[in-house]
């Protein structure tokens, strides 16, 4: 009986060994492409930009480990896009947030100002991302304001990318 289960495990492990080898070498396939995540949209003058259209990248100028991922979890909660976010490499070093622009007054900008309880600095980017605002949070960054707005009003035409829904 000890020979017969010896014998049934050892070609078990084998035949696992040979699978495991075969999986672990086998070519992946055609590459599939990638879909867009989005597609640029206009939206007009006088026609609501909600916050799903924008993308927030957040940047942790501070010393508490995690605090880009958190308050970038916090938009997200509130219906924004997320970006990137890492720790900044910027020459902005706010108090508690900054955001990187050179239009302080794009209401995709305004809307994202007005999500922190904190006042918002402004700087010029010095931050290269894809896409998106980009929002610096420093050592004293205290989080979103409960119930801020989620939509705003554009004032000229502009194109975002609107998110694609995938039909599988």
């Amino acid at each position: 009986m000890r020979v017969l289960t010896l014998t049934v495990a050892t070609a078990v492990f084998l035949l696992g060994g040979v699978v495991g080898f075969r999986l672990l070498t086998a070519s992946t396939g055609d590459a599939v492409e990638a879909a867009p995540t989005c597609r640029n949209e206009v939206i007009t003058a006088g026609n609501p930009i909600d916050s799903n259209v924008i993308t927030v990248n957040v940047f942790n100028a501070s010393s508490r480990s995690g605090l880009a991922n958190r308050a970038l979890i916090e938009l997200q909660a509130n219906g924004f896009r997320g970006g990137q976010i890492g720790n900044s490499d910027s020459a902005a070093a706010p108090r508690r947030v900054a955001i990187l622009t050179d239009t302080p007054d794009d209401p995709r900008v305004a809307l994202v100002a007005a999500q922190f309880k904190d006042k918002v600095e402004y700087a010029a980017p010095d931050i290269t991302v894809e896409d998106g605002i980009i929002v610096v949070v420093g050592d004293r960054y205290r989080g979103l304001k409960t119930g801020a707005a989620t939509s705003t009003t554009s004032a000229t035409d502009m194109t975002v990318c609107v998110p694609v829904v995938p039909l599988a």
